[in-house]
């Protein structure tokens, strides 16, 4: 039997194979809006990439951040023949606290370097902590209950009660956040030039140990060339990693994945193999989308694992299980 389709019937059927090809993308694409990149810490070497690749990865950190831009463009030569991204420069801790002007010269001098190197490898961000304090009485990480000054990002008081006890550490913490902008603020014109991204970490370092402080001190520079680099491990101990997420937002601009066990009262504790720990995943991965993060996530430890281990269990915290 012969059928006719009218104008009518045309456009309705249209319409429910186009709203069919909708659903069919949005079902591809997942719960999430962002995407997430999988990566590792270490040394460009073709060898690396290449097994790397192998895994499951697409991206490296690398630590080597004193290399000249030449040495670090033909890194970047043989990570792109592979099909990899070396997306970060590790440079780790300074002393932009020390009480010695030429220390804290010579630090700002290795950072430029490594901004230098970064724009060579191809990678949009160095990570950066600092500096770092301790040696005189502090509170136990549960114990942190700090106020502080919203302008000058300086602290007033760091737990409950009598704060006295504290004295010398409130003082180094605030000598430690001046001397840090002043010389971050240095290294802006060169990471502009470079466009390579100051991503600052408070890795362990008794420093902006809650959410609000650590953005407050970010947030500071007011700068896009200044952001946070957000190890998701590392600040178990203080508050829940998905907080840390929610209040840094926008600034994040790369991620470190790790995980840290905490001990059953929830005082203390240990770092694990990922997914082994106290982390809520399925909560950090719907954070990130939440604030709109879509980047890199960068295995740091979890040694013991085989690298398709990794690449299995990073799969699994991308997709929120």
């Amino acid at each position: 039997m012969k059928t006719t389709m009218t104008r009518r019937d045309f456009l309705a059927a249209t319409a429910a194979s186009g709203a069919a090809l909708v659903m069919s993308h949005r079902a591809e694409a997942g719960p999430f809006k962002t995407k997430l990149y999988k990566s590792l810490i270490g040394k460009p070497t073709e060898k690396t990439l290449a097994s790397w690749k192998e895994a499951g990865f697409t991206g490296m950190e690398t630590n080597a951040s004193s290399v000249s831009p030449d040495e670090a463009a033909k890194s970047r030569e043989i990570a792109e023949k592979l099909g990899m991204k070396i997306h970060s420069v590790l440079r780790g801790w300074t002393n932009f606290n020390s009480p010695k002007p030429d220390v804290v010269e010579q630090d700002i001098a290795s950072v430029e370097t490594a901004l230098k190197a970064a724009k060579g490898y191809g990678a949009d961000a160095v990570l950066l902590v600092p500096c770092r304090t301790g040696g005189m009485p502090m509170p136990e990480p549960w114990e942190f209950d700090i106020e502080f000054d919203e302008k000058t990002g300086h602290i007033k008081k760091v737990a409950a009660g009598d704060n006295s006890q504290y004295d010398k550490y409130i003082a180094a913490h605030n000598h430690a956040t001046d001397t840090s902008r002043a010389a971050v603020r240095k290294l802006i014109p060169v990471a502009e030039k470079t466009g390579v991204v100051i991503a600052l970490e408070n890795v362990w370092n008794n420093l902006w140990v809650k959410p609000a402080i650590f953005r407050n001190f970010v947030a500071s520079f007011d700068n896009p060339w200044v952001r946070a680099y957000f190890d998701i491990g590392n600040h178990v101990k203080y508050a829940p990693s998905e907080e840390w997420i929610r209040v840094l937002g926008k600034l994040i601009v790369k991620c470190h994945v790790k995980d840290f066990k905490l001990n059953p009262d929830g005082h203390g504790g240990k770092f694990c193999d990922i997914r082994d720990g106290s982390v809520d995943w399925p909560a950090v991965r719907k954070q990130l989308d939440a604030v709109g993060y879509n980047g890199w996530m960068t295995i740091e430890g979890s040694g013991r694992l085989s690298l398709e281990e990794k690449n299995r269990r990073l799969d699994l915290i991308i997709a929120s299980k």
